[in-house]
């Protein structure tokens, strides 16, 4: 009875997650696309407190695991997908608004091959939809500022380039770090700790517009680490 209470607690901070797709969609399409991705950002609060409260519970389960894969799909592949195909709409001629849907059938292809693959308890295969859907919530919010990327994204063809491009990113095999720690000491987590440091720097500095800057961040960080790798191995031969 106490492991099933102990269960059903990170399951229903999922579910607030799942809740969190499914209003920001209505809310989406009331015209009310800022609200929508601030939604994105609580989704991504309780996307990590589910995962937080299994492992302090020791309340790990299957259908929690398929439970925060379907919500996960809903929040940041379905949603961010139509973000997309608002913001293409009457910009790109028709049949092209209709490419923003690749955010949401790569982001089912990213979170089945996740729970199927034994390899990504450490690092992780492609970009995660958690992080691919927090990078599309910032564009709205953007675009409604004057900062030096508004120009950028108010480009519609550049960012249809941006849509494909992060949506191959999260089924490409490339190895990415995450952020969970085994332990908490330096040396073995310099990237998360450099990586958590450069966020709050620039969120302080930047807000919404630090988001892109710390999902670059991220991911050169990543690939440094890779090619940091591949050197020690060499250098061991």
């Amino acid at each position: 009875m106490i492991q099933t209470i102990k269960k059903a607690i990170p399951n229903t901070v999922t579910l607030g997650n799942l809740a969190c797709g499914l209003l920001g969609i209505i809310l989406l399409f009331k015209g009310d696309i800022e609200s929508a991705c601030y939604l994105i950002w609580l989704a991504a609060l309780l996307d990590f407190l589910d995962g937080f409260l299994a492992r302090l519970l020791n309340a790990y389960s299957e259908i929690g695991k398929q439970l925060d894969s379907l919500a996960d799909l809903v929040t940041f592949g379905v949603l961010p997908a139509l973000i997309y195909f608002q913001l293409f709409t009457d910009k790109l001629p028709a049949p092209l608004a209709y490419a923003a849907f690749i955010t949401a059938l790569f982001s089912a292809l990213r979170l089945a091959k996740f729970n199927i693959d034994e390899e990504q308890t450490v690092n992780f295969k492609g970009l995660t939809t958690t992080a691919n859907g927090i990078f599309t919530s910032s564009i709205p919010l953007i675009l409604a500022g004057s900062s030096f990327l508004q120009p950028w994204f108010s480009n519609p063809w550049i960012l249809l380039v941006i849509c494909l491009f992060f949506s191959s990113l999260m089924v490409t095999p490339v190895t990415l770090f995450s952020l969970k720690f085994s332990n908490f000491k330096v040396r073995g987590n310099e990237s998360r700790y450099l990586l958590i440091l450069a966020s709050i720097a620039l969120l302080a500095i930047f807000r919404e517009v630090a988001i892109p800057l710390v999902i670059g961040f991220y991911l050169l960080l990543s690939l440094l680490e890779i090619f940091g790798s591949k050197t020690d191995k060499k250098v061991s031969l």
